[in-house]
């Protein structure tokens, strides 16, 4: 498959500490940045790549050759295939896919070259062909959802709605933002609104025609079911300011980018709901109810800083009484989503067991009446994280407000499961600090 890398930016926002390269050759750990995304691609079995460049892209080329030469940071042969397409004129961050698409014959990789990822690229690759779409975005929460590129879908990870910052959104809303990570199908190359030959040229209003990737190739696909989002928890950030630019720099230096790569075991801090991030009110029906816990945002927000998965594993018998939909539900994880975004936290994954066991109650739902596998204590939930996202669970925890997480976590084979005091987000601080404490 082949692989191309959009290297051509200026990164105006970041040129204060580096202005007189391309911003994919800002060095972290001696190696440039893009040098770490060719590195990760070519373990992985991709080493057909073109990259587009512009601006200063004659470093970029002086330095990479055609993939064949030696490293000189590593001393080892970058061992890739490499051409180039060197946009002369601005043609927008897609035009230069319309001048190489007699290259670009089967589905491909479009990466930025501007971004810290450590990623399973097979894994992503296999799920946009089980889905059969044109397109599928590389889709992660993160820590600013309010002012990111956020993505609607429904349950088949079909994308419904492309929002950017300035879009009106949905009161609640997943924690589901675009990476700039993707993999396409050529075929979207023939839905354009320009005349091919007229993209670079200068039009009767006097302006240059450029092709912008998202507004005008990907957002139109959205609600026609042909593109898909690829929901991962692996490490993906751009470093397009001084300060996001160290906090990817201390996450490489500390392993914290190559470990979360999906092929490698994740290690996971596994939480209940109820009187654990939200306060308990019984058996939660209302979305107005629901109301974080003052400082969790800061507890979860630790976690999410350490490398581990912040996972939620939560009994909702509500649904089996009929007393609130799977829709209600969603919603109020959408706001729980949201909430905790604009606090700068958010978590990797939700599990939640509908069932109950007991019969005979006026409303309630016959075929979710059942002695299942996910009920709390018993280890369903947490067995379905585990393969879904390659946890080691010798290593992961379980916090909770009741013997049942406890249980839980011991039924598991967990390293470690605690209980703290309903409603008490100060206790949990505390054993998020003396997990991570006796990790060092």
């Amino acid at each position: 498959m082949k692989v191309v890398i959009m290297a051509g930016g200026k990164g105006t926002r970041i040129s204060s500490l580096f202005h007189d390269i391309p911003k994919p050759m800002i060095k972290i750990d001696d190696r440039p940045v893009l040098e770490h995304e060719i590195e990760c691609l070519r373990r992985q079995g991709f080493d057909d790549i073109i990259i587009t460049v512009s601006h200063l892209g004659h470093v970029i080329m002086d330095y990479f050759g055609d993939g064949s030469r030696i490293s000189p940071a590593t001393g080892k042969p970058f061992g890739v295939k490499i051409e180039y397409f060197n946009e002369e004129v601005p043609l927008g961050n897609a035009g230069a896919l319309y001048k190489l698409r007699d290259k670009l014959t089967d589905d491909f990789l479009l990466l930025n070259a501007d971004a810290i990822f450590d990623i399973d690229f097979n894994r992503f690759v296999n799920f946009h062909k089980e889905s059969g779409g044109l397109v599928t975005l590389f889709t992660h929460p993160n820590s600013h959802p309010y002012d990111s590129g956020l993505i609607i879908a429904d349950d088949s990870h079909k994308v419904l709605a492309w929002l950017t910052k300035e879009d009106e959104r949905p009161k609640y809303y997943n924690n589901r933002v675009n990476a700039g990570l993707h993999v396409i199908n050529p075929k979207i190359l023939e839905n354009c609104k320009f005349d091919v030959e007229s993209i670079g040229k200068v039009g009767t209003d006097g302006k240059i025609c450029k092709v912008d990737l998202d507004r005008d190739l990907l957002k139109p696909l959205a609600g026609a079911s042909k593109m898909f989002c690829y929901d991962s928890p692996e490490y993906v950030k751009d470093m397009g300011t001084p300060d996001r630019f160290e906090t990817v720099r201390k996450d490489f230096l500390s392993g914290v980018v190559k470990a979360r790569n999906l092929s490698n075991p994740q290690k996971t801090i596994f939480l209940d709901r109820d009187g654990t991030i939200n306060k308990y009110v019984g058996f939660l029906r209302n979305i107005e109810d629901f109301e974080l816990l003052p400082g969790i945002a800061e507890a979860i927000r630790k976690i999410n800083e350490s490398g581990y998965l912040a996972i939620v594993v939560t009994n909702q018998p509500v649904i089996a009484r009929g007393e609130v939909t799977v829709e209600q539900l969603d919603e109020i994880h959408r706001k729980m989503a949201t909430e905790l975004g604009k606090l700068g936290a958010y978590v990797d994954a939700i599990y939640y067991c509908p069932h109950h066991p007991d019969k005979g109650f006026e409303g309630e739902i016959p075929e979710l009446k059942i002695n299942c596998n996910c009920r709390k204590p018993k280890p369903g939930m947490i067995l379905d994280a585990e393969k879904n996202y390659n946890i080691d669970l010798s290593a992961s925890y379980m916090i909770g407000d009741s013997d049942i997480d406890v249980e839980l976590g011991h039924n598991a084979r967990l390293k470690g499961s605690y209980k703290i005091q309903t409603n008490n987000p100060d206790q949990m601080n505390k054993i998020v600090d003396s997990i991570f404490e006796s990790i060092k």
